[in-house]
């Protein structure tokens, strides 16, 4: 996986959970997800796929 396959497979679990049933509902939601995901999140994310360029 890449880090940004990384990232959508979390946002489509929680989309799956909230079963949001209105298109205005679910732009809403994903707005908040995305705002969730914190930066030490996607540093993870690309040392998990083998970026060597990520410095811990």
């Amino acid at each position: 996986l890449n880090p940004i396959e990384q990232a959508f497979a979390k946002i489509k679990h929680w989309m799956r959970q909230a079963q949001k049933r209105t298109v205005e509902d679910t732009w809403r939601h994903i707005g908040h997800l995305v705002e969730t995901i914190e930066a030490a999140e996607c540093k993870n994310y690309f040392a998990n796929a083998g970026y060597a360029s990520v410095k811990t």
